[in-house]
């Protein structure tokens, strides 16, 4: 795409610019967010430049149709954009028009009714099996601190033995899994939802060497895992230990503790576990969200099949 030195009238720089002020303070947006949207407008309106032959006006997007809109998309695509770029895109500059509609200057109803780029299914990445193992041993834990490191241990362990989500282990109470004949724990997860899920020894094992070793007094109803002074335990605790684990155990960028749940399902169904029950066993109020994980273990057969397989392309 060409590059203009102005890219827009006074008129519209100005609006932009104000645009992008409130993303920043009024929305409280993250830098790189405003510094992308800074970029897609900025590219959009070098599209207008050379579509209209001159740097567009407020005037000139007042009432844009799908039909420009669709043309900048495929000029972008033709640069080499994926789906993911475009859609964000067509988000940046639908969120400007709304902007300038609220000021009575535009019309965004050819934005809003023009589709968003199909955006391509991204498959889980779960980590392997003998890496899971190793993320949720105790004496794989990083933290000097004996008790906090039973804690850890006992989160990751939640996560990758029995699915769970790092907010719904959290979320749990002194009065979960307080024995160890608790083997089935209750989990109300999204939308409200309750499930039942077995509890392994290995959990409860973890659960049970942190009780011992927590230096606070774990009451009924208030939370299983606590932070270092007693309050309770933050996800970005559990999230920045696991960023650590990555350094020191060599572990893919992609481990993070919502990979430990993705382990859990694809190592189950790697095993013969049947979809529905993996499906109740995570949560998922459709089985279609479920399916995706079928996918993992499809391609990671394919995966082995090339770099072991005699007549495969990457053993000729």
């Amino acid at each position: 795409m060409s590059e203009f030195l102005v890219i827009a009238r006074p008129d519209l720089q100005d609006a932009r610019a104000a645009w992008l002020k409130s993303l920043a303070v009024e929305r409280r947006l993250a830098a790189l967010t405003v510094e992308a949207y800074e970029r897609d407008t900025r590219q959009f309106f070098q599209f207008l430049t050379g579509h209209l032959g001159a740097p567009p006006a407020i005037s000139d997007i007042a009432d844009l149709r799908p039909a420009d809109l669709r043309a900048y998309l495929a000029a972008r695509r033709g640069d080499g954009a994926g789906a993911r770029t475009l859609g964000r895109g067509l988000a940046g500059i639908r969120s400007l028009l709304k902007f300038l509609e609220r000021r009575g200057l535009v019309n965004s109803a050819g934005a809003s009714a023009l589709r968003s780029p199909k955006q391509p299914k991204s498959l889980p990445k779960p980590l392997t099996a003998s890496d899971a193992r190793r993320v949720v041993s105790q004496g794989d834990q990083l933290a000097e601190e004996p008790w906090i490191a039973a804690r850890n241990a006992a989160v990751l362990t939640l996560l990758y033995a029995c699915g769970l989500r790092i907010s719904e282990a959290l979320g749990l109470t002194g009065d979960d899994l307080s024995t160890t004949a608790d083997t089935v724990l209750r989990v109300t997860g999204k939308g409200g939802k309750t499930r039942l899920v077995p509890v392994l020894p290995a959990a409860l094992a973890a659960i049970a060497d942190y009780r011992r070793l927590c230096p606070y007094h774990l009451d009924a109803a208030k939370p299983l895992f606590r932070g270092a002074k007693g309050g309770p335990l933050a996800p970005a605790i559990i999230q920045r230990e696991m960023k650590k684990m990555r350094s020191a155990l060599n572990l893919p960028e992609t481990a993070t503790p919502h990979a430990l749940r993705h382990s859990f399902a694809t190592h189950l169904l790697a095993r013969g576990g049947d979809l529905r029950a993996i499906q109740e066993l995570l949560g998922h109020a459709s089985l279609a969200t479920t399916q995706i994980y079928t996918g993992v273990d499809s391609a990671r057969l394919l995966e082995i099949y090339d770099k072991a397989h005699p007549r495969s392309r990457s053993a000729a």
